[in-house]
């Protein structure tokens, strides 16, 4: 098929990749020249902190992407072009300066990047230019998994069942993406030959990253990759325990798509299909893979979650307000609630921008139903520091927590943080990384070091209320409470029977 356009721009977002690329295969097929760009944009960047760990990881990630452009041109004068601004204005601006008949892109289900994109698209369209958009940072989107009925599925166990009842190697192969590239990349014009700006460029401070095992760009998601495949055997028995080396780590290359979904996806799924009577490890991680799925789709077809429960009974729930629930809340995100796994997961997000998978859970359903604080608020404070932030899998994580969401678990299912912990981090090594002010308490007193006796603590050179806090609430009184609290939406159940 001869190309249909002569010039197209390829706009990256989330995607910084070229292998198995959606967008960038398909401008290739019908352009005879592309241009790739990025734009830094000004409505995401404002809010952000000015430590934010997430910019300095694009900004590498990108600067490794320019040096693939080039060394796949084999050309100096080809690579990334870079703008920050409004990408409404950006956009169409680059595509006249280029003489850009097509712009591509792909889907972005937030309900923030859907209207970035109509903005685009429409003033695109006053210029006479087409936006071309593809599906690429899930397997299944949108409407492609349904119920019999044709309607989205709500809770996640149907919703993998029929995942995979529908999945085959079509969805997982892999976009022939560099085929073309090297004979179709145009030379940037002059004024846009300048390197990657750095964070610090941006306005944001330098070395975030520094000290942290993150290695960014596709090079780095090769090598948390390469170290989690000979892991992933044993990666169901070892994923729950945050002192073990059991996840993947790849949550913020899927995230900025500096690995190809397809890929994971295929590398899991494959394994089932030839080992599948010894392919655990391979079925759990699939099995979380499609979990992302399932929050995009929920999120494109409930796009009220951003802002409100998924059940609406759920909004007639009353959270503590005032300043005695701030002072909980600000203990919560600081890490001192008196609950060692607790305050050690929160101090571990603050510290690296990473928080384990269960330790999410544990941490989500203390604020919410030990804390009786809001889950926007937790929400909120994730969306901030996590380093693999996305809007649909956080979302969905918190209103799991919350019981607010789409799951199939009764509101009364309350995590216990010190059972949590002692299953979980039984010899409480991960405690003693993140809180070591306990580090000397013999290993089954830190899950409760309230429960020491005088002379423990005193060994262990340890004030409580000083060295370390009392408990915010006790978990049992809270636990009660909690259940009182949800009590409005059985009401409401029962009221309309």
């Amino acid at each position: 098929m001869p190309p249909s356009y002569p010039v197209g721009l390829i706009w990256l977002r989330r995607d910084l990749r070229l292998a198995d690329h959606a967008a960038l295969y398909h401008a290739l097929r019908q352009c005879r020249q592309v241009h790739c760009v990025f734009i830094f944009d000004d409505d995401i960047l404002a809010p952000l902190p000015r430590a934010d760990r997430r910019v300095e990881f694009i900004c590498q990630s990108l600067s490794g992407l320019d040096d693939a452009l080039r060394e796949a041109s084999g050309r100096a004068d080809t690579g990334l072009i870079v703008r920050r601004g409004q990408p409404a204005e950006q956009i169409p601006d680059l595509a006249r300066q280029l003489g850009a008949q097509a712009v591509f892109c792909n889907w972005d289900d937030e309900p923030d990047a859907l209207a970035r994109d109509a903005r685009v698209r429409q003033a695109l369209a006053a210029e006479g230019v087409a936006l071309h958009s593809f599906k690429d940072h899930m397997v299944f989107a949108r409407d492609e998994v349904l119920t019999q009925a044709g309607a989205p599925f709500s809770v996640f166990t149907p919703y993998k069942n029929a995942w995979l009842r529908q999945i085959t190697p079509f969805f997982l192969s892999a976009y022939p993406s560099e085929r073309d590239l090297p004979e179709r990349l145009a030379p940037r014009p002059e004024g846009e030959r300048h390197p990657v700006p750095t964070a610090a460029d941006l306005g944001f401070e330098a070395g975030t990253l520094d000290g942290l095992r993150l290695p960014t760009g596709c090079a780095g998601a090769e090598e948390l990759l390469a170290d989690f495949l000979p892991r992933l055997p044993r990666y169901k028995q070892a994923r729950d325990f945050p002192a073990v080396k059991g996840p993947s780590y790849l949550s913020v290359h899927l995230r900025f798509g500096t690995v190809s979904i397809r890929r994971l996806a295929r590398l899991a799924w494959e394994q089932t299909q030839s080992q599948p009577h010894d392919a655990e490890g391979a079925a759990t991680w699939l099995s979380e893979l499609i979990w992302r799925d399932f929050y995009f789709q929920i999120l494109a077809h409930h796009p009220h979650v951003v802002h409100a429960s998924f059940k609406p009974a759920y909004d007639a729930i009353v959270w503590d307000t005032g300043p005695e629930a701030d002072a909980l809340y600000a203990a919560w995100c600081e890490g001192r609630t008196g609950y060692p796994l607790v305050d050690a997961a929160m101090r571990q997000l603050n510290t690296t921008g990473y928080m384990h998978n269960r330790l999410r859970m544990v941490a989500a359903s203390f604020l919410v139903k030990d804390l009786g604080i809001d889950w926007r608020r937790g929400e909120a404070w994730f969306a901030r520091q996590l380093n693999d932030f996305d809007l649909a899998a956080n979302n969905g994580g918190w209103q799991w927590a919350a019981s607010t969401g789409c799951d199939a678990q009764p509101w009364f299912r309350i995590f216990n943080p010190i059972t949590q912990s002692q299953k979980f981090d039984a010899d409480a090594r991960f405690i003693e990384r993140y809180v070591p002010e306990l580090a000397r308490l013999p290993a089954a007193l830190r899950h409760a070091p309230w429960q020491a006796r005088p002379l423990e603590l005193a060994e262990a050179g340890v004030v409580l209320g000083t060295d370390y806090p009392h408990p915010a609430v006790d978990h049992a009184a809270a636990r009660e409470r909690t259940l009182t609290r949800y009590g409005v939406v059985k009401q409401a159940a029962d009221d309309s029977k």
